[in-house]
C-alpha cells in the first residue's frame, strides 16, 4: 500500500531559492486536497517565513524522509483543554502561539496571559510579521531610566552609577567644527526621558577597528535575543490570539487581489467572507477598499453618476482629512470611528501581508494615516500606519505596512519618518509597538541609525573641546524614545567606555556607509507641508 500523507507530516520539499537553484528544505504538511483527481499539499517550510507557504504537487515531496506526527499525551493543559490531538514536532516546540507567546528557543519566563479587557481594532496586524532576526536587546524601563546605561569595560556584569548630565563626548578627525543642535524652543514634552541626561563624547577615528562594548541583555527585557517577546501586551492593538494555532488561519485563503493597476499575491490568511476565498481573483476598489467578486461588479461600482446611490463609489482618495502634500505624495488622516467601513476594509487588506495579529472590528480607538501617490486618475494607496488615539506606553505606531508593489523604494522609511513628525508636533517621544516583525525591524533599525548618525555627524566642538550630547537631547531632537536611541547605538556598536566616561566612536566605515545611504534616500518628509493639529483624545467627547 502506498504511504498516505496526512496533516502534520514532515518531509523535504523541492523549491527554488533566490538564485533559482533547487533546494529541499524540511516542510510540514498543513492540508491536503484533491483537484481534478490530483492531490495537492499545502506546505509550510520549517524555519522559513510563512509568506513562502504554498500548494505543491506530490512529485515535489521526498517520500524517503517522511516523518509522521507524534501523538500528545492525554493530559489536561493549563487552560483545561485536553492535549490529545495529533501534533507536529513544530507544535510541540511552539506549544500554542507562534509569536504572541514565548518561543521555546528563548528562555521561558513562566508568565501566564491575562484575558484582554476590551476589543481592539482591526488594524492590529502591522508592526508584525514573523520573528525578528537577532539584535541587541533593549534595556528595560527601569534600567534605561538610570543615568548610566552602558557598562564599563572592567565591570561587564554591573551598571556603573554616575551623576546625571555627565559628559559623553564626540571626537572628529576631519577637524571641522561641529555644533550641538539646540532643542527647539517652545516644544512641550512629556517628562519621560529622565535619567538619560549623561553626556556622551563622540569620536571619529580613522581606524575603523576601534574597540566597543555591548550592553548585556537585561533579564526582564521586552524583547528576547531572538526578537520574540516574553509575553504579549494586553492593551492597544497587539493582543493574544489563541485561535492562531488553528490550521485554517495558518493557511493563505485568498489566491490573488486586484487593486487598481496592481495584482497582489497575499502572504497570509485574512478573514474575508468565506464565499470570496474560492475566487481566482478578489477585486478591491482602490479608493474605498470595498471587496467585490467580479470585474463587472467593480466596474459598476466605479461608474460615476449624478444621482447619489449607495453602491456607487464617488471617492478618488481615502476618506478623512488630507494633512500632508508634497509633489505627488499625500497623507490622509482617517478616524476609525467616523470612517468605520473604510478602516475595516483597510485592515482586511493589510492582514493579507501582516502575520500574528488579531483582527478585530472595533476600529474606534484608532487613527489611520494612509499614504497615497497622485496621478490623473486619483490618489492611489501606497501604505499606511495606524496609531492609538490614547497610548499609555508612548506608542506612535500600532501597525505599519507598505504594500508589496511599493516596497524597497523608500516608502517604508517615509511612513516611519512621518510618524515621528506627528510626534514632534504633539511634543512627545514615540516608539512603535513591540515586538517588530522582521521587515519592520529592518526598516526601523535603518531609520533610527540614519537619523541618529545625521545628528552625531552634525555636531560641532564647543570651544575646541570634543562635541558632547546626551541621550535625552538625541531623543528630544528626533522624538525617538530613548530606549530606541540606546538600542540603536548598541546595534551600531558605537558606544565605548574610555578613561572613566562613555564615548561614541564614529569610524570611517560608519561615516562612509551613512553618507552613501543618505545619497540614496531621495524621499523625505518636509515639515512645512504638514498641516496637523493634535487632538486631546482624553476628552471622550471628541471620539
Amino acid at each position: 500500500h502506498p504511504v498516505e500523507i496526512v496533516e502534520g507530516c514532515r518531509l523535504p520539499v523541492l523549491r527554488k531559492n533566490q538564485e533559482h537553484e533547487d533546494e529541499w528544505p524540511l516542510a510540514e504538511i498543513l492540508s491536503v486536497k484533491e483537484v481534478s483527481s490530483r492531490k495537492l499539499y499545502y506546505v509550510h517550510y520549517i524555519d522559513f517565513n510563512k509568506r513562502l507557504d504554498e500548494w505543491v504537487t506530490g512529485d515535489r515531496l521526498d517520500m524517503k524522509k517522511l516523518q509522521f506526527p507524534k501523538k500528545e499525551a492525554k493530559t489536561p493543559t493549563k487552560n483545561g483543554l485536553p492535549g490529545s490531538r495529533p501534533s507536529s514536532p513544530e507544535r510541540e516546540v511552539r506549544k500554542s502561539l507562534d509569536l504572541n507567546v514565548q518561543s521555546a528557543t528563548a528562555p521561558s519566563r513562566g508568565k501566564t496571559l491575562p484575558t484582554p479587557k476590551r476589543k481592539v481594532e482591526a488594524v492590529p496586524m502591522a508592526t508584525q510579521v514573523p520573528p525578528a532576526p537577532p539584535v541587541p536587546s533593549l534595556p528595560s524601563s527601569t534600567e534605561a531610566s538610570q543615568a548610566s546605561v552602558f557598562p564599563a569595560v572592567r565591570e561587564p556584569s554591573t551598571f556603573k552609577s554616575r551623576e546625571d548630565h555627565e559628559p559623553i563626548s564626540l571626537l572628529t578627525t576631519n577637524g571641522n567644527a561641529r555644533r550641538l543642535i539646540p532643542s527647539q524652543p517652545g516644544r512641550k514634552r512629556k517628562a519621560n526621558c529622565g535619567g538619560a541626561d549623561e553626556m556622551i563624547k563622540v569620536l571619529q577615528y580613522n581606524n575603523p577597528q576601534s574597540a566597543s562594548v555591548f550592553l548585556p541583555p537585561p533579564e526582564d527585557s521586552q524583547d528576547s535575543s531572538d526578537g520574540i517577546p516574553s509575553a504579549p501586551r494586553m492593551t492597544g492593538s497587539l493582543v493574544s490570539d489563541r485561535s492562531h494555532d488553528d490550521i485554517v488561519t495558518r493557511m493563505k485563503n485568498i489566491e490573488c487581489i486586484e487593486l487598481g493597476r496592481h495584482r497582489l499575491k497575499p502572504w497570509y490568511f485574512s478573514p474575508y467572507p468565506q464565499e470570496l476565498t474560492t475566487l481566482p481573483i478578489l477585486y478591491l476598489c482602490e479608493f474605498c477598499l470595498k471587496y467585490l467578486k467580479s470585474l463587472k461588479c467593480l466596474q459598476r461600482h466605479l461608474v460615476r453618476i449624478n444621482v447619489a446611490h449607495d453602491t456607487k463609489c464617488n471617492l478618488r482618495h481615502p476618506p478623512g482629512n488630507e494633512i500632508y502634500r508634497k509633489g505627488t505624495i499625500s497623507f490622509f488622516e482617517i478616524d476609525g470611528r467616523k470612517n468605520k467601513t473604510y478602516s475595516q476594509n483597510l485592515c482586511l487588506l493589510a492582514k493579507c501581508f501582516l502575520d500574528h495579529k488579531t483582527l478585530y472590528y472595533d476600529t474606534d480607538p484608532f487613527l489611520f494615516y494612509v499614504m497615497t501617490e497622485y496621478d490623473s486618475k486619483g490618489f492611489h494607496i501606497v501604505g499606511y500606519f495606524s496609531k492609538e488615539k490614547e497610548s499609555t506606553e508612548d506608542y506612535n505606531v500600532a501597525c505599519i505596512l507598505t504594500l508589496p508593489p511599493y516596497q524597497r523604494r523608500g516608502y517604508g522609511k517615509l511612513l516611519i519618518e512621518f510618524s515621528y513628525e506627528l510626534s514632534k508636533v504633539e511634543g512627545k517621544t514615540g516608539t512603535p509597538e513591540k515586538p517588530l516583525s522582521d521587515l519592520g525591524l529592518l526598516s526601523y533599525r535603518s531609520y533610527w541609525s540614519q537619523t541618529i548618525l545625521e545628528i552625531l555627524m552634525d555636531l560641532k566642538p564647543d570651544n575646541g573641546e570634543r562635541p558632547q550630547i546626551t541621550i535625552n537631547e538625541i531623543s528630544e531632537i528626533t522624538s525617538v524614545k530613548k530606549e530606541d536611541v540606546i538600542s540603536t547605538l548598541q546595534y551600531l556598536n558605537l558606544i565605548n567606555y574610555y578613561k572613566g566616561q562613555y564615548i561614541l566612536t564614529l569610524s570611517e566605515d560608519i561615516v562612509d556607509g551613512h553618507e552613501r545611504a543618505m545619497q540614496k534616500r531621495h524621499l523625505r518628509i518636509d515639515p512645512k507641508c504638514l498641516h496637523f493639529t493634535p487632538k486631546d483624545w482624553s476628552k471622550r467627547g471628541k471620539w
